[in-house]
């Protein structure tokens, strides 16, 4: 979380079920802009502190499989 806030984005937070199925959780994070959140995205496999969140991830096995989905927020339009 603290990576996303501190290179541009605001992590909205960790998200898993309250009943059904326990398999799957979600990490909602947004970026000002497409080019924002592709800077970001660079630093995996470049810098340490990515690398060291990488293999934190990797070993913990608490990732079986990513899937990236881009939204946009559907707001109501101000008068």
């Amino acid at each position: 979380m603290e990576l996303v806030d501190r290179h541009g984005g605001t992590h909205h937070g960790y998200f898993l079920p309250a009943e059904g199925a326990s398999d799957r959780a979600m990490a909602l994070f947004s970026f000002p802009s497409l080019a924002a959140y592709e800077d970001y995205r660079a630093l995996f496999g470049e810098d340490p502190e990515f690398i060291d969140a990488d293999r934190v991830r990797d070993e913990s096995g608490c990732v079986l499989r990513y899937e990236r989905t881009f939204m946009r927020p559907l707001l109501p339009e101000s008068t």
